[in-house]
């Protein structure tokens, strides 16, 4: 426990207590994820299936991955965050190395009952309030844009190669979740994206839903909750100092 400091100053002694407790670590898997599938009718989903894929496949279509954590549930109110960092386990790879990359979604989505099971490269018919290619919940809300509506800049990115785990860590991951803590409204997750990437390059993570708790994606926040402030003491010594100096 951190004690306060005691200073002597013109012969007043004032204890300033420390201005925050020490950083705390939480660790918490996912509360929703989905693939969305590249369609014109956007009637493809895999809202409750083990995996969710992302690349682009054979044929050339592209999927993206959605994946959203509870930030308020699981980190105090007020918190400050410090590092953030995702682990997504590689279950599934027709491919060599890509880089994988998260961008903030900008918009809510949902997370149905379709399940795609071993065939998440390809989908299953939606349901209602699943995330698809043109729709943010199955079949009354759409993206503003067809794929998704994500932030222009990457927050994080890692190369994921051959199955096995993979962490992303970033300044600007943990900009995203002190935003979400702050307004959890707006708490929509990230886009997990290969873009650009040639036909054959699918990767399947875990899910949520992975029959392997160990396998299922997890956010670790490191974070420090204000403790009681020092703030009026300090300023009682810098107001001393002050009319020190005016004699």
């Amino acid at each position: 426990m951190n004690r306060p400091t005691l200073l002597c100053l013109a012969g007043v002694v004032w204890w300033v207590a420390p201005c925050a407790a020490g950083a705390d670590i939480v660790s918490f898997v996912a509360s929703r994820d989905n693939t969305l599938y590249q369609s014109a009718s956007g009637a493809v989903s895999n809202g409750v299936g083990p995996g969710f894929t992302t690349g682009t496949n054979s044929q050339g279509g592209i999927r993206r991955a959605l994946i959203a954590f509870d930030i308020a549930s699981n980190v105090p109110a007020g918190a400050t965050i410090q590092n953030v960092s995702l682990q997504l386990h590689l279950s599934r790879t027709v491919s060599g190395a890509a880089d994988v990359s998260l961008f903030r979604a900008l918009a809510d989505w949902g997370e149905g009952t379709s399940n795609a099971g071993s065939n998440d490269g390809q989908g299953a018919p939606a349901t209602p309030g699943d995330a698809t290619w043109i729709h943010r919940f199955y079949n009354t809300v759409f993206w503003t844009n067809a794929g998704g509506d994500f932030a222009g800049g990457a927050s994080g990115s890692a190369s994921v190669d051959q199955v096995e785990f993979y962490t992303w860590s970033s300044a600007a991951m943990a900009t995203d979740v002190q935003s979400w803590l702050d307004a959890p409204a707006a708490a929509f997750g990230w886009g997990v994206l290969i873009d650009g990437a040639s036909p054959g390059t699918t990767k399947r993570f875990d899910s949520r839903e992975a029959a392997d708790p160990t396998l299922r994606p997890v956010l670790t926040v490191t974070y420090a909750v204000p403790g009681p402030g020092g703030a009026v003491v300090l300023a009682g010594v810098a107001a001393l100092f002050a009319r020190r100096g005016r004699k």
